[in-house]
């Protein structure tokens, strides 16, 4: 599980393809990697990679560190990384450890589908950006509630028949990767986990009134 508070933005170092998968290497600046082990999960542009081959560095000393992660086919085609390139900048946040404190909200990290950019606006000191999304999760959306867009937690402000708009704060354009958006960027959407629970309930609830 992980929060949706984005701890550091990496890069990518290299892109290996391996028979229609690919091995990245995602290079950290501030991310310390010393508790991190192979196996271990971390978000990469909100999606959930497993972590392999570890170079913790010391990026307090400006030596970055660096770690491994084989992404599937499958993960390539539904997902923003099929797009990587070598040097592109992502969004890292490692998993949650008991202790640790919940900021954002609860994001699992697999993403519901893909969104895009339609507007970007200034709002006094925020941004105010405006998103498309696949017709079957407009259902998912609602006002101040919460939403995944490339890892990052952000509320939603408006929400429309197959589109809605958060705002950026000056931080969360300096801190993620959101504040390099343009028009037609496409992103990683997963939706508040509460709305696939009630979702359920409510279908679950229907099913057995109508077994009476």
């Amino acid at each position: 599980m992980f929060t949706g508070i984005i701890q550091d933005v990496g890069r990518v170092a290299t892109l290996e393809r391996r028979d229609g998968d690919v091995r990245l290497r995602i290079v950290v600046d501030r991310l310390s990697l010393a508790a991190t082990r192979d196996g271990d999960s971390i978000a990469v542009s909100g999606v959930c990679l497993t972590a392999l081959d570890i170079f913790v560095g010391d990026p307090a000393a400006g030596k970055p560190g660096s770690f491994a992660a084989d992404v599937s086919n499958e993960t390539l085609s539904l997902t923003t990384l099929g797009s990587l390139l070598p040097g592109s900048r992502v969004n890292l946040e490692p998993a949650l450890r008991a202790g640790d404190a919940l900021g954002g909200h609860l994001v699992s990290g697999h993403v519901d589908g893909l969104g895009e950019v339609l507007d970007i606006r200034e709002d006094a000191r925020s941004v105010r950006m405006h998103f498309g999304c696949p017709q079957e999760l407009a259902p998912y959306f609602a006002r101040k509630g919460s939403v995944a867009i490339d890892g990052v937690s952000l509320t939603v402000n408006e929400v429309g028949a197959a589109d809605f708009s958060v705002n950026l704060i000056p931080h969360t354009q300096q801190v993620t990767t959101l504040g390099e958006f343009r028009v037609g960027r496409r992103v990683n959407l997963e939706v508040d986990q509460v709305a696939r629970y009630v979702e359920r309930l409510l279908a679950t609830t229907s099913v057995v009134q109508g077994s009476r």
